[in-house]
């Protein structure tokens, strides 16, 4: 079956889809868009945590079928504006994300222009480590900030990310990337 879906802003059509497959194998293999990661395929870690219709799921548990006409958006979507339509809007960027675009790494060479204030938060912080929950924990922090007033106390970032896992960090560092991110993104006084 062909899925026509709006992914990070762009019309697009996945063909030959088996009824039986996930977003995320959509994602990642049709699509060549490798942010979300697979890792635990019962929606238990959190890796492949992105946008759909604004609201963020576990991509695993979604069936592309599910995604018909509906707008995902990925970990590399918001580093060029993709975010939600739902969420907060134009501060998030200014256009798509390329196929293929990584979530929040960074080489030498780039100083992490483009990125969203959440990923450039995670990388500053020190909240990156073997970068295979980052993903997910980026886009449910995108999402918790898009609904805060403010630095939301820390047992508000835990509840928040308590379906992400990370087996590398101790998770301070992530809730400083959080925290780090709720202040750059405080409008100014």
């Amino acid at each position: 079956m062909r899925v026509n879906l709006t992914v990070n802003g762009r019309a697009t059509a996945a063909d030959d889809v088996w009824e039986g497959e996930s977003l995320l194998y959509v994602l990642r293999e049709r699509l060549g868009l490798p942010g979300a990661k697979n890792a635990c395929e019962q929606g238990e870690c959190g890796s492949c945590t992105v946008y759909l219709d604004g609201t963020p799921v576990c991509a695993c548990l979604v069936a592309a079928g599910q995604a018909e006409g509906r707008e995902v958006v990925t970990v590399e979507g918001l580093s060029h504006g993709g975010a939600p339509s739902s969420g907060a809007g134009s501060a998030y960027g200014d256009g798509p994300a390329p196929a293929g675009a990584s979530g929040v790494s960074r080489t030498a060479d780039d100083s992490g222009e483009g990125l969203h204030e959440v990923q450039r938060a995670f990388l500053d912080a020190g909240a990156v480590q073997c970068g295979f929950c980052t993903p997910g924990l980026v886009v449910q922090a995108h999402a918790l900030l898009a609904e805060a007033d403010g630095v939301p106390a820390d047992a508000d970032i835990r509840e928040a990310l308590a379906g992400n896992l990370c087996r590398c960090t101790g998770y301070e560092k992530i809730l400083d990337a959080v925290r780090l991110a709720a202040v750059r993104l405080r409008p100014p006084p």
